[in-house]
């Protein structure tokens, strides 16, 4: 029988994409899945016909010597000012080359770690659906819910309730998310549970992600320095809904 976690859970494990906690839930899990293990035995094959076969081929040294021995007589040696106006021209373009890549790889960097980061969101969101592991301090009120976030994280996060809008608080606790301390508040919505992931915002995060996998929506953001990513099974209008009534206050 096909498993669900056998098509983006495999290839994010044997991308190395999963953090340390999600990476060993999926190794136990793979001793008792069959289809999980012959999906990242199927991947590791690939790889390793893909490694095997060759496909580059270098160009014979006869034919490297009959376009080198053309060169000369097609394009005639510049004059020396001409010569050294290229080689500004061709410095130049290097110098263009490489500010741009850094700005390209930063920007891709900058998406690549929110997809990373809202991936392992989406996994501490299911592992704290087990029994006794949503909220370390369980109370509706946000008076409470605040000071028991002090001392335990170095950094304070705006805890706020929003029962009259549909988005009762339900209590906080602490969670590691892709390496990184997040204090988690976590909210009802209807019959669904939201989880609302803050950590200190970090150079180059995306601003707003969203994105849905097997059932669950999530939807991230900066707002005072934090990073806040909201994770539910709730419909997405209601992710985007309940960002607003943060990004209001």
């Amino acid at each position: 029988m096909p498993c669900e976690l056998s098509g983006i859970e495999v290839q994010a494990y044997f991308d190395g994409e999963l953090d340390a906690v999600a990476a060993a839930n999926f190794e136990r899990h793979l001793q008792s899945c069959p289809a999980c293990a012959a999906a990242l035995a199927s991947e590791n094959a690939l790889r390793q016909t893909l490694a095997a076969s060759q496909l580059y081929q270098r160009a014979p040294a006869t034919l490297r010597q009959k376009v080198r021995s053309q060169i000369p007589a097609s394009f005639p040696a510049p004059a020396p000012k001409l010569q050294m106006w290229r080689w500004v021209a061709l410095a130049a373009g290097l110098l263009l080359a490489v500010l741009l890549g850094r700005e390209i790889f930063g920007f891709l960097r900058g998406q690549s770690e929110a997809t990373s980061l809202s991936a392992a969101a989406l996994d501490a969101h299911l592992r704290s659906l087990q029994p006794g592991h949503l909220t370390d301090v369980l109370s509706t009120d946000q008076h409470t819910v605040k000071p028991w976030f002090d001392g335990k994280i170095d950094f304070a996060p705006s805890v706020r309730d929003f029962a009259n809008d549909g988005f009762p608080l339900l209590g906080g606790r602490l969670d590691v998310i892709a390496g990184r301390t997040a204090a988690v508040l976590v909210y009802g919505r209807r019959k669904h549970v939201v989880n609302v992931f803050v950590l200190k915002s970090q150079a180059n995060a995306a601003s707003i992600d969203s994105g849905e996998r097997q059932g669950y929506h999530w939807i991230s953001w900066q707002q005072d320095g934090f990073n806040y990513i909201a994770v539910s099974d709730a419909a997405a209008p209601d992710l985007q809904e309940l960002r607003a009534l943060f990004l209001r206050e």
